[in-house]
């Protein structure tokens, strides 16, 4: 089940912080909790990308994303996203997750996540392919800055996020059904 209330209480704890500039960095942090272990009791790989969720929502929130969003009636989605998993994280283990935005594309917005433990070591990384939405389809990017009153173009997207951009360019879709 996806944790709601977890959801709530950092949505609260985010609407009393500072608001953030587009491209600043959002910390939050979180607990490994029973429920967010796998087989092998340490976080699970699914529930790694929800707890990222948590991060990413209040980041929204304070860089005024989740306001325009209300204002024009957009939805929020995920469009791709690439995890690259380094260190266990098990339960009851404290860990910081920062959310910072890269920057955008013809048809999409990037946002780089990462999960640290306490020790000071990085548990994952992931970078999401991120869309807004109304009911003729995906908001293109420029739109959303201009509702945003983000007037500057994007920064150029690091080398390893174009790289995966490429990647995902070749990957065939619909996949085959074999």
């Amino acid at each position: 089940m996806y944790p709601f209330f977890r959801l709530l209480k950092d949505a609260r704890r985010a609407r009393g912080m500072p608001r953030l500039g587009l491209f600043d960095t959002h910390v939050s942090h979180h607990r490994c909790l029973p429920w967010d272990l796998d087989p092998w009791n340490e976080l699970n790989n699914g529930r790694t990308l929800t707890i990222y969720d948590l991060g990413r929502i209040p980041f929204a929130m304070r860089t005024g994303l989740i306001d325009v969003l209300k204002e024009e009636g957009w939805g929020l989605t995920v469009a791709g996203s690439v995890v690259r998993y380094r260190r266990r994280v098990r339960m009851f283990d404290r860990i910081e997750i920062r959310s910072r935005f890269l920057g955008w594309d013809r048809r999409f917005s990037y946002i780089d996540q990462s999960m640290w433990r306490p020790d000071g070591d990085c548990s994952s990384q992931a970078v999401f392919r991120t869309a807004c939405t109304d009911r003729n389809g995906i908001v293109a990017p420029e739109r959303v800055m201009q509702a945003m009153r983000h007037a500057e173009p994007s920064p150029a997207l690091p080398d390893w996020v174009q790289g995966w951009i490429a990647a995902e360019d070749q990957r065939p879709w619909p996949p085959a059904r074999g």
